[in-house]
């Protein structure tokens, strides 16, 4: 008799942080108005007509469809990329479709073939998501927003997120090309998670495929967008990775063997609202609204609006001497209003809650009435 063998892999993945929240979901339900839960940046507003027509459109799709995506979705992302982000030069063989992006941040190192004894860096306030994909690939992560602090040591994957969740930090261009410089010097794949690009309310935020910020060339750069944020595909997995002709191959090869695939009809859908800003500007114009009223609703309440001047979030603190983030979450949800503590994203979040804008007119007006009071 042949004796069964056990085998388990094991790794250590962070705790999923909204496992935290539901005490205070708890607090935040029992307000007479009940709750208005700013947590986390789900679109709730509808799917524009345009993608509902399309994937209707497309909807008879019995045959597989492919990896690498219809010419036509390519062409849609490099024509959007050129017209919306002054991205340049790009070939359709450097677009790949994600199914959302999320999947992609956590895989890519695991993809690339990034494992034990390789560094991942990622910035010191971050979406978990980059340690969760060091942790999966076996990798170190390391994070820091001081390229000084790897020493001699090169990390083999850098990512960057401009506009950032959850600060809505916008990097200056000089930074982006200080990075980009570097990142080449060293041969270090640079990842730029940009799903927040169309979400700025101050000032402008660039790609780092501009060609002001990457010299007119992709070489060793990645971007990462997502539709869910821009056009309410949060629901459709709908998102693009962009940049260097080579690494785009390589991640092509290894998910047409994991069978990760857009299905057809979400592919066409997306393609459409990349040609359709119309919808867009109203869904950036409801956001600009709700953030006016929220923030002046926060800081009436007498706290501190941080950077924020892009993505769904506002960064909100009562200071360095004021209650840590749990002692924020608590507060805020009895006057019924969940946020997210800043210590999911990182050590120096601990004086900082996160506050999305992604509820409806109705929640953000009841949210800022509490708030007054």
């Amino acid at each position: 008799m042949v004796e069964p063998v056990e085998t388990r892999v094991s790794v250590r993945l962070p705790d999923f942080p909204w496992d935290k929240l539901p005490a205070y979901a708890e607090r935040a339900r029992a307000h007479p108005d009940g709750i208005v839960d700013l947590s986390i940046g789900t679109p709730v507003d509808p799917t524009p007509e345009v993608a509902r027509a399309a994937l209707a459109e497309a909807g008879d799709a019995p045959g597989y469809p492919t990896t690498v995506g219809t010419p036509a979705l390519r062409q849609a992302v490099v024509d959007w990329l050129e017209r919306t982000h002054q991205v340049t030069g790009l070939g359709l063989d450097q677009v790949l479709p994600l199914i959302g992006s999320k999947e992609f941040i956590a895989a890519l190192p695991t993809h690339l073939g990034v494992g034990p004894g390789d560094l991942v860096g990622y910035p010191a306030l971050a979406y978990p998501t980059y340690e969760v994909g060091a942790a999966l690939a076996g990798a170190r992560g390391m994070a820091t927003d001081a390229l000084t602090a790897f020493g001699p040591e090169t990390p083999k994957l850098l990512w960057l997120n401009s506009p950032s969740n959850p600060t809505g930090r916008v990097l200056p261009p000089d930074h982006l090309r200080k990075v980009v410089a570097w990142c080449r010097e060293r041969g270090v794949l640079l990842v730029s998670d940009e799903c927040y690009l169309d979400c700025v309310w101050e000032g402008e935020a660039y790609s780092v495929l501009h060609p002001d910020i990457c010299g007119g060339s992709s070489d060793g750069i990645l971007i990462v967008h997502s539709m869910s944020k821009r056009s309410n595909l949060a629901g459709y997995r709908a998102g693009f990775v962009a940049g260097d002709r080579a690494v785009i191959a390589e991640l092509l090869a290894v998910r047409k063997n994991l069978g990760l695939i857009m299905p057809a009809p979400v592919q066409h859908a997306m393609a459409a609202v990349l040609a359709d800003q119309a919808h867009a500007d109203e869904q950036h114009a409801r956001y600009r609204s709700r953030r006016t009223r929220l923030k002046a609703a926060l800081e009436g309440a007498g706290y501190t609006i941080d950077h924020s001047e892009a993505a769904l979030y506002l960064w909100t603190t009562r200071g360095p001497d004021g209650p840590d983030a749990w002692e924020l979450v608590a507060e805020l949800a009895d006057k019924g209003i969940l946020v997210a503590p800043g210590a999911f994203y990182g050590r120096t979040g601990a004086q900082h809650v996160r506050i999305a804008l992604t509820a409806t007119d109705e929640r953000i007006d009841a949210a800022a009435e509490r708030l007054s009071v």
